[in-house]
């Protein structure tokens, strides 16, 4: 049998729709590079669609295995005590589908170099 992956990327959400640009650009660019790797944008709160939602969405188009990708900049109670709760519930619903959970993208060396990089870039582009 074949496994069928995908990628779900997990955002907090919030009341302004724009505040989500970054992260569509992000799935946006996935596709791209990978254009037949399923990706999805799930919310914790605020936006649609849910983890939950999300998940069943794959698991009805035959997905077996998902890659989660918190982008969250750090490890806290979202990720330490919501996300497993949601992941418990989502694994009772799904047991056909093993997710697998990344590091947090703050947790990433390379994203943070990135980061404290461009941070330099402006300074200096704006101290010029």
């Amino acid at each position: 049998m074949t496994t069928k992956s995908s990628i779900i990327l997990f955002a907090h959400g919030a009341r302004d729709p724009e505040w989500a640009a970054p992260f569509r650009r992000i799935a946006a660019r996935l596709r791209e590079v990978r254009p037949n790797l399923p990706v999805q944008l799930a919310f914790l709160e605020l936006m649609q669609p849910a983890l939950a939602d999300a998940v069943a969405a794959m698991a009805a188009e035959g997905i077996t295995r998902i890659t989660l990708v918190p982008l969250f900049l750090a490890q806290g109670g979202h990720l330490k005590e919501d996300l497993p709760r949601l992941l418990e519930d989502i694994c009772h619903s799904h047991p056909g589908i093993t997710i697998d959970v990344t590091q947090a993208i703050g947790d990433s060396e390379v994203l943070s170099s990135a980061i404290a990089d461009w941070a330099l870039a402006r300074h200096l582009s704006l101290s010029a």
